[in-house]
């Protein structure tokens, strides 16, 4: 019945100099590494078979499996082209898997989430990648791997961009020494614009390829008016845009669209970390004001197209590519200060006034209309969801809203999530917004 009473000056003693807290943590991370590497296991050990999607190359697992190439697309359409593709250059040494959107950024995840994930325990159990190993050495051929490399075969916009860095960022966390390896990771580079002179055929000949948006711009500020007519310009959204023609001549020209990246000392890994990492959001802020500048001046400098570079170091990608998705997030995700709109709402809202929007329309309709007049490069989808939003008039939506909402728009119960489909209202451009934004500055206003 006895007990035992400690001092508070006790307590602040031993809490001080022996660490008591950290060695609790430290051991509560190392209990749960082990058991997620045990669970990891079972992954590894998976039938490829019960992959959804999976085509896998012939050789893969085999002696020859260090020449096999793993080609890890966006979506589905874009594995069909990466499919159309392998006519030229063989099942035997190449798969195929397509990915889901935008993987889970494992930097900062548990080991329950990326447990759950199944995306990341399909690219596991394809490539047979080890939690447990160190995969140190040029020489993979004795450490079990079914792959010998890895392309990412993205949209070549800002998304595609992050996809690639959410890639690197899940091999750098748990098997960093693979992406030390000479082209073990790829990027598989396809144009994004093409410029086609007008009257030279569908052939090649006279057409210009732009693997960037800041390499056509650059281009483009170079010509006058007169010449810009000259060219039928086409815009790639994704790589679906591309016919099984254009396939078959990525693939036959292989080694020009593949850019390997390259992770040579500590810069890179930091880079790395500081795009994905939670806690570091004010070293972002000034990553994203360092590139601001030079981002925007790129972009208005007239110049020759830019060619995709031989290696690309990860840091380089980090700060000229990945910084460019961050910019466009920024951009699409926070109103501007002069107007009020994101850049889709600014599209809808040119759309209406440009087509004198005073009679209902659907709002399925008006979606393809500014789709068609403003160069929408996205889904519909998520522009009738931006018309809708833009017409909503519950308390917490719009203080003005701009279209008026003819039917069941949403509520304050739901956010506006209870809204009907886009095919069944109507909208219109409200007797307000022509005095908020007066015709003489149409010419004015971008």
């Amino acid at each position: 019945g006895s007990t035992c009473s400690f001092s508070a000056k006790f307590m602040k003693d031993v809490y001080d100099s022996s660490g008591i807290v950290e060695r609790g943590v430290s051991w509560a991370k190392a209990k749960q590494q082990v058991n997620f590497v045990s669970q990891m296991k079972s992954v590894n050990r998976s039938k490829l078979l019960n992959i959804p999607k999976l085509e896998d190359a012939n050789d893969a697992g085999t002696k020859a499996a260090l020449e096999c190439s793993l080609i890890l697309t966006e979506g589905d359409s874009a594995k069909a082209l990466a499919v159309a593709g392998l006519s030229v250059v063989g099942r035997d040494k190449f798969g195929v898997f397509p990915l889901k959107g935008k993987m889970l950024n494992v930097r900062d995840a548990s080991s329950a989430q990326i447990l759950g994930n199944a995306e990341i325990k399909n690219i596991i159990s394809i490539l047979n990648l080890d939690m447990r190993k160190k995969y140190k050495g040029e020489d993979l051929a004795d450490q079990g791997l079914r792959y010998g490399r890895i392309i990412i075969m993205a949209d070549q916009d800002h998304d595609g961009s992050h996809i690639k860095g959410l890639l690197l960022n899940m091999i750098a966390c748990f098997w960093p020494e693979l992406l030390k390896k000479k082209d073990f990771i790829s990027s598989f580079n396809t144009p994004i614009v093409k410029a086609r002179k007008k009257g030279k055929g569908k052939g090649r000949r006279g057409e210009k390829k732009f693997f960037t948006i800041p390499a056509y711009n650059k281009w483009k500020a170079g010509l006058s008016p007169a010449e810009l007519k000259q060219y039928a310009i086409k815009y790639y959204k994704g790589l679906g845009t591309s016919t099984a023609d254009e396939a078959r001549q990525y693939f036959n020209d292989l080694e020009t669209h593949l850019v390997p990246f390259s992770a040579e000392d500590g810069s890179d890994f930091e880079r790395l970390d500081m795009a994905f990492r939670s806690n570091r959001a004010a070293d972002r802020k000034d990553w994203l004001l360092e590139n601001a500048h030079r981002a925007a001046e790129q972009e208005a400098a007239p110049g020759k197209r830019v060619k995709p570079p031989s290696v690309f170091p990860v840091s380089s990608f980090v700060d000229e590519e990945l910084v460019l998705f961050s910019h466009a997030d920024n951009a699409r995700s926070i109103g501007s200060a002069i107007d009020g709109l994101k850049p889709s709402q600014r599209k809808v809202l040119f759309a209406c006034l440009k087509r004198n929007l005073t009679s209902e329309i659907k709002v399925a309709q008006l979606a393809g209309y500014v789709s068609e007049h403003a160069a929408y490069h996205h889904g519909e989808a998520s522009l009738q969801s931006t018309i809708t939003g833009m017409a909503q008039d519950y308390v917490g939506s719009n203080n003005i809203p701009l279209l008026y909402p003819s039917g069941q728009f949403g509520t304050r119960l739901q956010g506006g999530k209870d809204g009907a489909s886009a095919r069944y209202i109507f909208t219109r451009l409200q007797p307000v917004t022509r005095l908020i934004f007066p015709r003489a500055d149409d010419q004015l206003l971008p």
